[in-house]
């Protein structure tokens, strides 16, 4: 079988192409991968999954003596859910990774069920450490401390549970089924540390808020970070600062007027978060808007993607951005091809220029990874036509694309009902002609375009403001456009 094609397709009226550009990234090899693993169709190439087995949450990503650590959910016995442990990887560029033996396992009471969800924090004196949720022998969640057996290890390939383990317990309104995946940890000016575990009490999902002088004995604050009356239960929150007026990431401890704090929780399938102030000396956080918003909801993305978790880069002062991607149809499809989950590609992310929203870029490690290029420059093409990109064949490819318009005058009105773009996306599909739109690309496509992924705009005119759509199957984002050109950069890894 050949491999995808790749066309530029429109039907509205006429447009220009301002340069079509394509990079074949199919030659990527990995030292997750074995010659087995990459004889199969449907695996990636430079995002990140193991050999074999079950994968879910990203953990503890961080950055240390030089090497990127990401830790994993992982089943090392089976491509299903279950045996839930740490698996560990490290890399030097965010791209190409090494396999090493997963990094805790359950082997006591407290964590015998299952290793699950955590975060890792780099004490002072350069000590990282892990918290993470063990589901106990009681089969209650449990926050428990893991640390390196040696320092100086840049690998830190082996790590050691804490004897005081379990180190907070689900008591008093806490539901021992609702009170996990504890987040990266930070100082307040007071030099106490501070983490969140996510919670729901009374069918209200929430951000309990902890509190530790040495790291070891935790105290449960009386107000938690904050709450939702929309929610249930909040899976992985994540809670960091970032810079209002420049592009550096910050340390999750930095605090100040300069600053913005993101919350993010995971729940209904999607990863929701909410930007707004914090105030270290009450640790109260409040939001600009809110989880649920009828009016504005923020989600990180609109496809496939949960679980997510953020650590700050300290040697190129940004923070990333991973997220878990279950690609699986049937556990019966996981179970022949041996494997099921993936990461996300790692993203950069800002505050937007009013601060009210992030901005997601994939890292520029990535832009190394093209090798053969496809170039074209300056097409025109009248509504309907599709014009295929030709000399691009492999199962890995960057494309990006600019398109100029004529003009936006005669775009629909987007009505005010629209507020969800997943939602318009399913309504006004890429078989659904508008004013100006669909146009866009077409992936995974056969040649006689029978199998096709459509990655494509609509524009429309907002009040004061216009605004282009970009849906797909699965990822769908809202850009706000000022000026007659829209600019596209689209990733194609195998099935994704």
């Amino acid at each position: 079988m050949g491999g995808p094609v790749f066309w530029v397709i429109f039907i509205y009226s006429f447009m220009g192409v301002h340069g079509v550009e394509v990079g074949d990234s199919s030659h990527i090899q990995k030292k997750l991968q074995s010659p087995s693993e990459e004889q199969q169709p449907y695996r990636t190439a430079y995002h990140f999954q193991p050999p074999k087995n079950w994968m879910n949450d990203p953990n503890g990503p961080m950055y240390y003596k030089g090497i990127y650590h990401l830790f994993y959910q992982y089943n090392p016995y089976a491509a299903v859910w279950g045996n839930i442990s740490w698996g560990h990887s490290v890399s030097y560029d965010l791209i190409n990774w090494i396999l090493l033996e997963y990094a805790i396992n359950p082997t006591d009471p407290y964590d015998i069920n299952g290793c699950w969800s955590g975060s890792a924090t780099i004490l002072p004196g350069e000590k990282p450490v892990i918290l993470y949720t063990g589901d106990d022998f009681k089969k209650h969640q449990v926050q428990n401390l893991a640390v390196p057996k040696n320092l100086s290890d840049p690998l830190l390939i082996e790590w050691v549970k804490s004897d005081h383990n379990p180190l907070m317990t689900p008591v008093g309104d806490i539901d021992p089924n609702f009170f996990r995946d504890p987040t990266t940890a930070w100082q307040g000016p007071d030099r106490i540390w501070r983490v969140v575990v996510g919670s729901q009490i009374d069918g209200h999902g929430m951000a309990l808020l902890y509190r530790s002088k040495d790291f070891i004995n935790w105290t449960r604050s009386q107000d938690p970070l904050h709450f939702s009356l929309k929610t249930g239960m909040w899976e992985c929150p994540d809670f960091y600062p970032l810079d209002i007026k420049g592009e550096n990431g910050l340390n999750s401890s930095v605090q100040g007027r300069a600053t913005k704090h993101v919350l993010k929780a995971s729940f209904n399938d999607h990863d929701y978060y909410i930007i707004g102030d914090y105030e270290p000396q009450t640790d109260s956080f409040e939001p600009q808007t809110d989880f649920m918003d009828s009016s504005f909801q923020l989600r990180y993305d609109y496809g496939n993607f949960y679980a997510s978790k953020t650590f700050y880069d300290s040697s190129k002062k940004r923070r990333i951005l991973w997220g878990w991607i279950l690609e699986a149809d049937s556990k019966t499809d996981d179970i022949n091809k041996k494997w099921s989950g993936l990461q996300s590609m790692p993203r950069r992310i800002l505050l937007d220029k009013n601060g009210k929203q992030l901005i997601q870029w994939p890292i520029k490690e990535i832009e190394k990874q093209r090798a053969e290029r496809v170039n074209y420059q300056n097409k025109e093409l009248k509504g309907g036509s599709v014009f295929e990109i030709e000399g691009v064949m492999a199962a890995q490819a960057d494309v990006e694309v600019s398109f100029d318009l004529p003009n936006f005058e005669e775009a629909e009105f987007m009505e005010s009902q629209f507020v969800d773009p997943q939602l318009l996306c399913s309504q006004k599909n890429a078989s659904t002609r508008g004013v100006i739109g669909p146009f866009g690309l077409l992936v995974l496509a056969s040649k006689d375009l029978t199998e096709r992924t459509a990655i494509f705009f609509k524009i429309f005119k907002g009040h004061d403001k216009y605004v282009a759509l970009l849906c797909s199957d699965q990822s769908r984002l809202v850009f706000n456009l000022t000026k007659c050109q829209l600019p596209s950069h689209v990733y194609h890894d195998s099935s994704l």
